[in-house]
């Protein structure tokens, strides 16, 4: 069984911080086993519903009590991740504790503090692998964010390992990757070879290592937008609508993007309709007019922002020019809660198309407060779906379709690219089930092949490549930075190396040493100096297996040809077989069959009487079933006798030698007793008896027999 790998990733967001588990087959391992498609591909990561976990709020929501981010945070998480992970893994596992956004608007000194907390509640009370707090503990930039988010996406879509299944055209095989979080937004893409040679500069190199140790090598452009996460984008808004309509302190301020006779305080904070509010607390009513809402929020994009670098998209960022013939962007998180948390469950609908989007949000907006909490009671929109998620997908929604269509530039599919009213995208999105079929502008997406689509994913996807062993020593590392040849000085590395698998371990010089090195490679490739006697100890090995497979009768066959070819023409005297008797597994098979009959007695064969000691010629011994056979033996001169005289045996043998040659086969008896004539033995009933005579006898001389 191939052994698995562990990798734990906390993402520790600005509304909450979830704990991811994921594991993979040892790559080592994987390479010995693997089919060629397994070894074409990037390491095989697993993960289920059940191996995550989130609690709330952020880990920046303890900027002014850092000391109880453990036990009131953290500890729960760990635990959730100690009770997955197997516990003779868990010293081999690595942790990452990786803050986003909510982290990056707080000061330096409140980030460290908290970090430094972090790290030394995870050291002291878990033996996760944790060498280095700053690169396993850390607040990550946008740009990293979306990478990961980018690398995931890719991976499950199967873009990585399969291109030829994803061509979209002009040799572009990969998709776009936009999220959209509580703080920030992110995107991410290939440029077409044009864009790509243009804004080389402006591009990450990514490097990835498949199983087979061969690496792959991507240049993607990654941008990342601070305050454009949604709920930044709604702090913005009402201080924009406070400035707008009047006096920032004091009365009522209407707003479009909340449902008809909602009453909501600046914060947040939903009011009764009927609650008294302080004469000098600003609050706001909504009006549910979905039309000024996305006339109101359209500035917070920022697109009049100067640009220093040609092309921007938004807040006077620059990013190269989008060919959405080629770039086919996959959004996650707000995204795709945007667009499918009510609407799509609602209306059946998986995909995303301007229109159809636009008008049933239009069509929910403009139900009156107390109409959506009836429905929210009732489960209309989904047991999911509470007054909270309800009162915020206003702004939400118009949020999403100002920042998709008029800040990054996402065709409208039924009035930018396709004409005629009676168009409905999506209907026609909604039949690309397979990955391969990701092929329009826009599409949200939660999961993909049951697994959820995460930058945590992308993290652990560049860890366990980074733990491949590379095809040549020369091959550069896994990770990723500066668009530049070779490894630029701000390449980052994905990780520490993970410790061999215990099977891999080896002796040298009576010290223990780990080495990742498999035992096919060892002897079958590259210089080392095992190479040579470990090809011969292997095939000794074979051979030995396949000797002792064959059976005893084969083994025997074997044997005696090897025996007679090599004494053939060496007279009639014949040594002993060399391991004839002494191995169980050498010599005759027919051995002990005889040795019985010599020794219990068989109707067939008995003995006659005998001369006295001075007589030279034994008398007759009988075969009644084959005297034709006897008096052959005896024209021939074969002498038969028994010696007493030997400590080891006494055996009848043929020419002075203790064997009987009967149909091709030797035939000698072990036992110690004196055969005596029945003259000599007065015990001696007819019957042959392992019990001996306590009296020992002189065996007499041998004599010759005839045939009677």
């Amino acid at each position: 069984m191939v052994p698995w790998r562990y990798a734990v990733i906390l993402d520790a967001g600005s509304s909450g911080t979830r704990v991811h588990v994921y594991r993979w087959p040892d790559s080592a391992a994987a390479r010995e086993a693997g089919r060629r498609k397994v070894l074409k591909s990037l390491p095989a990561i697993k993960t289920k519903s059940s191996w995550s976990k989130k609690i709330k709020p952020g880990v920046s929501s303890f900027s002014k009590a850092p000391e109880n981010v453990g036990a009131d945070h953290l500890k729960p998480l760990l635990d959730h991740a100690l009770d997955i992970v197997p516990q003779d893994h868990v010293a081999d596992t690595p942790i990452f504790v990786l803050a986003t956004a909510g982290m990056r608007l707080l000061p330096d000194s409140e980030q460290k503090a908290i970090l430094k907390k972090v790290c030394s509640h995870i050291q002291e009370t878990t033996h996760f692998l944790l060498p280095d707090c700053d690169s396993h503990v850390q607040v990550i930039d946008g740009k990293t964010e979306g990478l990961y988010g980018w690398t995931a996406t890719n991976y499950l879509l199967g873009s990585f390992d399969a291109p030829q299944l994803h061509d979209h055209g002009k040799d572009h095989h990969t998709y776009g990757f936009l999220d959209m979080g509580g703080a920030s937004s992110q995107i991410a893409f290939a440029p077409n070879a044009t864009e790509a040679q243009k804004h080389a500069d402006d591009l990450t190199l990514l490097r990835l290592r498949k199983v087979n140790g061969r690496t792959a090598e991507h240049k993607v452009f990654v941008t990342s937008w601070l305050g454009f996460g949604v709920h930044e984008a709604r702090n913005r808004y009402v201080k924009a609508l406070l400035e707008t309509s009047g006096s920032l302190d004091t009365g009522k301020h209407e707003d479009p993007c909340l449902p008809a006779g909602l009453k909501m305080a600046v914060d947040g904070t939903m009011l009764e309709a009927d609650s008294a509010v302080a004469v000098n607390d600003p609050y706001l009513v909504g009006t549910g007019k979905f039309d000024q809402c996305l006339l109101k929020t359209y500035p917070l994009l920022e697109k009049d922002a100067p640009c220093e670098d040609e092309p921007c998209l938004i807040h006077g960022v620059h990013v190269p020019a989008i060919d959405f013939d080629v770039n086919h962007f996959v959004g996650i998180s707000g995204f795709w809660h945007t667009t499918h948390e009510i609407f799509a469950s609602a209306h059946k609908d998986e995909a995303y198309d301007h229109t159809t989007y636009q008008e049933r949000v239009k069509e929910f907006c403009s139900l009156k407060w107390s109409d959506m909490q009836a429905g929210v009671l009732t489960s209309k929109w989904g047991k999911k779906v509470d007054e909270k998620t309800a009162y915020e997908v206003c702004f939400k929604a118009s949020w999403l379709i100002n920042i998709l269509h008029d800040g990054i530039g996402v065709p409208r599919i039924d009035i930018d690219t396709m004409n005629g009213p009676g168009y409905n995208g999506t209907k026609a999105v909604s039949t690309n089930e397979k990955p391969e079929g990701y092929l329009d502008a826009f599409q949200a997406v939660d999961k993909i092949d049951a697994t959820e689509v995460s930058w945590t994913l992308g993290k652990a996807v560049l860890y366990s490549s980074s733990q491949v062993r590379p095809a040549r020593d020369d091959d550069l590392p896994v990770g990723f930075g500066s668009n530049v040849p070779g490894v630029p000085d701000d390449f980052q590395y994905p990780g520490p190396k993970l410790p061999p698998i215990p099977h891999l371990e080896v002796i040298e010089s009576g010290n223990t040493t780990t080495t990742d090195d498999h035992w096919h490679d060892t002897l079958f490739n590259g210089d080392t100096p095992r190479r040579i006697p470990g090809v011969f100890l292997f095939l000794l090995i074979v051979l030995i297996a396949l000797f002792f497979l064959c059976g005893r009768e084969r083994r025997s066959r074997i044997y005696r040809r090897l025996y007679l070819s090599s004494h053939r023409g060496g007279g009639a005297y014949r040594k002993r077989p060399l391991f004839g008797g002494k191995l169980p597994f050498f010599g005759h098979r027919n051995t002990v069959a005889y040795e019985r009959v010599l020794e219990e007695g068989a109707p067939d064969f008995e003995l006659d009487g005998f001369a006295s000691e001075d007589d030279l010629s034994p008398k007759a011994a009988r075969f009644p079933s084959s005297s034709s056979s006897s008096s052959s033996r005896s024209s021939q001169g074969l002498k038969y006798g028994f010696d007493n005289g030997s400590s080891q045996s006494v055996g009848l043998g043929i020419g002075g030698h203790a064997a009987l040659d009967r149909a091709g086969l030797v035939v000698r008896t072990e036992s110690r007793e004196q055969l005596v004539p029945p003259a000599l033995n007065p015990t001696f009933n007819g019957r042959r008896s392992r019990t001996s005579s306590p009296v020992r006898h002189k065996a007499p001389k041998t004599s010759g027999f005839s045939n009677d």
